[in-house]
């Protein structure tokens, strides 16, 4: 078959590709309307057609398969070369299983628009006349295009989707009176040939032959076709293909009846999965050997519903196969269902209470004359349990896996550890749903189908698309007469409350009868099987629920026995896919729902605050202290520091080390305001925990006055520096010291005290250049603060020669791209500004912007002040309409960083409304 793709921006087919080289594609189920209006093969090749009715159909169907993930598509009008009669027969002999291999099959409703519907009428649309009539339901090749796809979507033509196969059976049952049964994938041969040909005796094609020619794959027919025999010669031939094949099926005599030991009945739900079902079928597929395969993935991903449908699948397609389904929950009911399938098999000794169970069926089922089997292995999550010898007897439990050509082995499990020891590579492991899947399963189990689409994307996304998530908020819904909307604000509330409705228990035909079935209960299952198994994991995942559960640095967690076991406890966590690892950066991803139930059981066993206290001294030790030139040593670690620090209610179980260091984080980030509360928090509660004397609530005081410094709150400023003046000035630690000074000599400078101020700055830039050297970044930092007090107070010529000091010894001592020099590189593009010298400032500021942004981002306070002062240049040039757009991004970041009363807004928006001013003046003199 020719599969087409979109490909820059233009539709391409591949080549003629046989089964084994057929990608996932969707399939197009549509009517046909005027030959010359219909996309042809050659239209396709010669790049032409686009004028055509017809190419809104292919368009339609290229942009829904992007949607669902999809590459590749198919189109009957126009990757058949219906010129060439050969390849017209073979095709048609082989449209059933194309229409049956594809992912999704969507319907394409000529006719049927939303945009010309009032709004009863679109939310109706399956329940009034033009979607009963419609004349797709009468066309002779639609019948297969609805029987044999798994999934199959009707949309309107402008691409209003309006249900699937599954959510609308009833309706399309009394259309079409094709039985249920057969929509929901029951292998065809179990209904009879006349109910197979009454779903087709109303039906009408344009060819009389092709009446009888479409029911091919309906009886599973391949025949010659003969266009101008007729309908009456076609249909007498197809029935006599179809008595030969029914009397070749009945000389085949099975040599005893296929067991069905299954205690789940098919779920009706069931949707999606595809590229899962057909990967597990080519695993179990396999010659002169045992086959064997495992689904993995987290609890309730669905790994026991995707077994579940391939057995009942298997159930109608394989006629002779026996099928055992053995639950591995425990080593007390693997060895029930043991017992179960000795029985069904009928083996002498079965009943002895001395037997060997497990051996008599393993040889039953290694026998050459036995036929062919399954066994399900469902819920394999204990490593133990299979490779360990229990007490008192010579075998494990791997040993007695049977054997044969004739049978085939599927293991359910969380871990994938179990996983590859039982199944080698052959595992698949099942992620979340997508989007689209997500969406038809939960509206299958809603009762009201009227619902929002934005609550629904809303609902799917915070239940992490995951299947059992899904179908429990339904049934909470359903049994509680609530909309999603309800159901969301359930989820807004506080932890408790969440984890209470997760928690919420409903029944489910699918599951064990002493299983509990909510959310929560499920993964507390895993989390004890890894708490038994490796302690070290459980640690890492107490850790991880303390912190933010996205972008986790690998140096978090921390160091264990060994390196090996530091690597089986992330091992343990990955193979329960608890926790997702970039490849990038090592970076963990702790699933979020996890994350929710993990923190209710810390909290349920009293040990919140214990792992809240020692993820805050892990957090410490790698962010402490915030140096400002290794912004990527603490960066990745500030949202984790929120996470703990919003963990409890109170301020009783916090840090203030830890709010301190996060209040500091924020401030190297430019975010005043939002360090502000922290550095608060953390002076008041050091002050009640260790005195308010205590060296580190001065130190707190000394962060938080440095803040409201920056804030321009110089009265409180002014207030903590009188309280921390006398006991810091006599501190051993010169950057103690100094902060204190700089912080004294702005709060004399802004109260006009400029002499003293003078004092204060001369003399720290004497005791740094003692201290560390004249060239050091706190000497160089100091003179800036005093150059600018000097062009404060009009000695210019004092401050430009101060900042010629600074701009050369910051280039040859620090670098380039230092703070220090870059603060420096703007002080002196103002000099060039006074001057003038409109180029070389800008030449200044250009390069201070663009460090600031690689370095800090473009919403750094740092960048926008620089990047106002190149508008300023910008103005001086008289690129007026650039200047006046360039400032106006930098004060509306300056209004949200520093909030409109900051001395530093107040200034730049006054002067950004004198240049719109001035601008609008210009405007009206040209008018």
């Amino acid at each position: 078959m020719r599969l087409l793709e979109f490909c820059d921006g233009k539709f391409r087919l591949t080549k003629n590709l046989v089964q084994q080289d057929v990608p996932e594609y969707a399939i197009l189920s549509h009517t046909w309307g005027p030959d010359d209006e219909e996309v042809t093969f050659r239209d396709v090749v010669d790049g032409t057609g686009e004028h055509k009715s017809g190419w809104q159909k292919i368009r339609f169907c290229a942009d829904q398969a992007r949607r669902d993930g999809l590459k590749f598509f198919w189109v009957d009008t126009c990757c058949i070369d219906k010129s060439d009669l050969n390849e017209l027969s073979r095709s048609i002999n082989s449209m059933f299983r194309w229409y049956q291999n594809a992912t999704q099959c969507y319907v394409f409703l000529s006719g049927i628009s939303v945009a010309s519907m009032e709004g009863a009428q679109r939310r109706d649309i399956v329940q009034g006349p033009a979607f009963r009539s419609h004349r797709w339901f009468t066309r002779g090749w639609t019948l297969q295009e609805l029987v044999a796809p798994p999934s199959v979507e009707f949309f309107t033509e402008d691409g209003q989707r309006l249900g699937d196969k599954r959510s609308l059976e009833q309706k399309i049952h009394e259309i079409t009176g094709i039985a249920v049964s057969a929509l929901r994938g029951t292998a065809l041969s179990e209904f009879s040939v006349e109910e197979r040909f009454k779903w087709a005796e109303k039906r009408q094609t344009t060819h009389e032959e092709d009446w009888a020619y479409c029911l091919l794959g309906i009886f599973g027919i391949f025949m010659p076709l003969i266009y101008g025999e007729g309908r009456k010669e076609a249909t007498r031939r197809l029935k006599k293909e179809v008595a030969d094949a029914m009397n070749r099926t009945e000389r085949i005599v099975p040599s005893q009846d296929a067991i069905w030991m299954v205690p789940f009945e098919r779920n009706p739900f069931f949707t999606g999965r595809k590229a899962e079902m057909r990967r597990l079928r080519q695993l179990l597929d396999t010659e002169h050997r045992t086959s064997k395969a495992a689904i993995t993935g987290l609890g309730g991903v669905g790994k026991t519903q995707i077994a579940l449908e391939l057995l009942h699948l298997m159930k109608h397609e394989i006629s002779d196969c026996s099928i055992f389904w053995l639950a591995a929950t425990s080593k007390e009911a693997l060895d029930q269902s043991f017992h179960n399938a000795a029985r069904r098999l009928e083996l002498p000794g079965c009943d002895n209470p001395n037997a060997d169970i497990k051996g008599l069926v393993q040889t039953h089922l290694s026998g050459t004359f036995t036929g062919n089997w399954l066994l399900v292995f469902d819920n394999a999550d204990d490593i133990t349990m299979w490779l360990q010898r229990p007490n008192g007897e010579s075998r494990r439990l791997i040993d007695y896996l049977p054997k044969s050509d004739r049978g085939s082995i599927l293991f359910t499990t969380r871990d994938k550890k179990v996983a590859v020891a039982l199944a080698g590579s052959n595992v698949i492991h099942l992620s979340e749903m997508d989007e689209a899947g997500s969406e038809t399963l939960l509206r299958n189990h809603l009762i009201e189908k009227d619902i929002d689409d934005e609550d629904v994307r809303t609902l799917l996304s915070r239940l992490t698309y995951l299947p059992l998530a899904i179908v429990q908020a339904a049934a909470y819904i359903n049994a509680n007469v609530m909309s999603l909307g309800d159901y969301l604000s359930l989820l807004e509330d506080q932890e408790e409350g969440v984890i209470e409705v997760l928690s919420e228990d409903f029944e489910d035909e699918t599951r064990y009868p002493d299983v509990d079935n909510p959310v929560a209960t499920t993964w507390l299952i895993s989390f004890e099987h890894i708490r038994a198994k490796c302690s070290l994991a459980a640690d890492y995942l107490c850790m991880m629920a303390c912190v933010e559960p996205k972008d986790i640095p690998r140096a978090l967690l921390p160091a264990g026995p060994s390196r090996k076991q530091e690597t089986d406890a992330m091992g343990t966590l990955r193979s329960y896919s608890f926790i997702t690892m970039r490849s990038t950066n090592s970076d963990l991803t702790l699933h979020r729902l996890v994350h929710l139930a993990t923190r209710n059981w810390l909290r349920k066993e009293g040990l919140m605050s214990a792992w809240k206290r020692r993820v805050s001294d892990r957090l410490l030790e790698l962010v402490c202290p915030v140096d400002p030139n290794h912004r990527e040593g603490w960066k990745p670690y500030l949202p984790h520091i929120h996470h703990v620090l919003a963990l409890s209610q109170s301020d009783k179980d916090d840090d203030p080390r830890l709010l301190n260091t996060y209040g500091s984080c924020l401030r190297r980030e430019g975010r005043y305001r939002e360090a502000g509360p922290a550095f608060e928090r953390a002076v008041q509660l050091s002050t009640r925990v260790l005195g308010p004397e205590h060296n580190d609530t001065l130190l707190h005081m000394l962060d938080l006055a440095g803040n409201y410094r920056l804030l321009g709150q110089w009265e409180k400023c002014e207030e903590l520096c009188v309280r921390i003046k006398e006991p810091l000035q006599a501190h051993p630690d010169v950057v103690i010291k100094g902060d204190l000074i700089l912080v004294l000599a702005s709060v004399l400078q802004h109260q006009g005290r400029y002499v003293e101020a003078e004092e204060l700055l001369v003399q720290m830039v004497e005791m740094f250049r003692a201290a560390v050297g004249a060239d050091h970044a706190w000497t160089l930092n100091v003179m800036l603060n005093l150059s600018d007090l000097y062009s404060t107070i009009g000695r210019d010529a004092e401050a430009e020669s101060l900042d010629a000091q600074v701009m050369e010894a910051g280039e040859r001592a620090l670098g380039a791209d230092n703070p220090v020099t870059l603060d420096c590189m703007e002080r002196m593009s103002g000099w060039c500004q006074c001057k003038g010298q409109w180029e070389e400032a800008e030449r200044l500021l250009v390069r201070v912007v663009e460090t600031w942004k690689r370095r800090y981002g473009e919403s750094h306070i740092d960048t926008s002040f620089a990047a106002a002062q190149v508008a300023r240049v910008w103005m001086g040039q008289g690129r007026v309409e650039e200047a006046i757009t360039l400032l106006q991004g930098c004060v509306d970041n300056m209004m949200l960083v520093l909030g409109p009363d900051h001395v530093e807004t107040v200034f730049w928006v006054r002067l950004l409304a004198e240049w719109q001013s001035e601008g609008d003046r210009a405007q009206e003199d040209i008018t």
